[in-house]
């Protein structure tokens, strides 16, 4: 049995080289060209290339570019795996901020910036300040020890009753009203009272304390400034609609009447499409129409102002005009009325911010 790499007499020589040549001939034809090589790289080193000898590298090399190939998919998948939890740690935070602003929707707008909340009572202390500028204001000698009386509930123990009024000359106040509580803390304010008296305005700030449910004022009120009369603006100049304007002058008068009555079957007759309208109930007679306002305008609506004379029906006459006659008032309504065929209808009625002013 021949071993090894002997030759027999006769045979043709083949040499190492032409072996790894031929090896690698087939290599490329079987699109190995890569293994082929290093095979001819191996078989330079000195080795066989005898594929089942267990110390040849050509042996060993399919199973390294195994190991090499199944590393690097690990490696990819590993990339893979980190990018997917970022990106789902992501939604999940994402997600979560949503739900947290649907249930707390005014977390963030609870109170403006820079503007801190208080828990002062602010409507409790507006009706203490008004029960006290009641007492307060009014003052008499005669009245003096029920008026001490009355202040004591809202002073605090041992104070002066009469509260820094020296006991002589008089006051009655007809009227007041809150028109402020400056808030200082949680525990303190000022409350503004507007008061009528003797024919002119007065208006005190009175300083209230409160703590644990309980209430007291806690000095002497101040006297402040009214606000003050004023002479507004002239109104401007206003093109009339005269076709208009005494179309409406014959129509306006059966409306009131309606109107002042508040029976809806006569209201109806004059009520725009779709509008319902809601009379006086009988508290006013109709008396006159002082005066109608139309501008000019396109179209067929148009928004007027019209001056109404009200009988009050809880003045009845008390003879004839030369010993005084019934009572009248004189009333401006805005309104917004709509032609239809001729005929105007009403779509709304209510009271006038129109300055009365000059017509062209």
């Amino acid at each position: 049995m021949a071993t090894g790499n002997r030759m027999l007499p006769g045979a043709p020589v083949t040499t190492e080289r032409a072996v790894t040549a031929d090896q690698q001939m087939a290599g490329r034809g079987t699109g190995s060209a890569g293994l082929a090589g290093q095979s001819a790289g191996y078989a330079s080193d000195g080795y066989g290339s005898d594929p089942h000898r267990a110390d040849t590298p050509l042996a060993d090399q399919p199973q390294r570019t195994a190991r090499r190939g199944s590393g690097g998919r690990w490696l990819v998948w590993l990339g893979r795996a980190v990018v997917w939890l970022v990106l789902l740690l992501i939604g999940y935070r994402g997600i979560l901020a949503i739900i947290t602003s649907y249930q707390n929707p005014t977390s963030n707008s609870s109170a403006p910036t820079g503007q801190p909340t208080s828990s002062f009572p602010v409507s409790l202390a507006s009706g203490f300040a008004l029960e006290f500028s009641e007492i307060y204001l009014n003052f008499s000698p005669s009245t003096a020890a029920q008026r001490a009386t009355e202040l004591a509930p809202f002073l605090p123990p041992g104070t002066d009753q009469k509260l820094g009024w020296n006991g002589a000359g008089s006051q009655t106040v007809q009227s007041e009203q809150v028109v402020g509580v400056d808030v200082q803390n949680d525990n303190s304010a000022i409350v503004d009272v507007l008061g009528l008296t003797g024919g002119r305005l007065i208006e005190i700030g009175v300083p209230v304390y409160y703590s644990g449910g309980g209430m007291v004022v806690s000095g002497l009120p101040a006297q402040l400034t009214p606000p003050a009369s004023l002479i507004p603006p002239a109104a401007p100049k206003v093109t009339i609609d005269v076709q208009s304007q005494q179309a409406l002058t014959r129509q306006l008068p059966d409306f009131f009447r309606a109107y002042a009555s508040g029976e809806s079957a006569k209201l109806n007759a004059f009520a725009a499409p779709g509008v319902q309208l809601t009379g006086l109930g009988g508290e006013v007679e109709f008396g006159s129409i002082g005066n109608v306002v139309v501008p000019a305008a396109s179209g067929s609506t148009r928004n007027i102002t019209v001056t109404v004379t009200w009988l009050p029906a809880s003045t009845p006459s008390a003879g004839p005009p030369a010993s005084g006659g019934r009572a009248q008032l004189q009333m401006t309504y805005a309104m917004t009325v709509i032609r239809r065929g001729g005929h105007w209808y009403v779509s709304s009625i209510g009271a006038s911010t129109a300055l009365p002013g000059p017509s062209t």
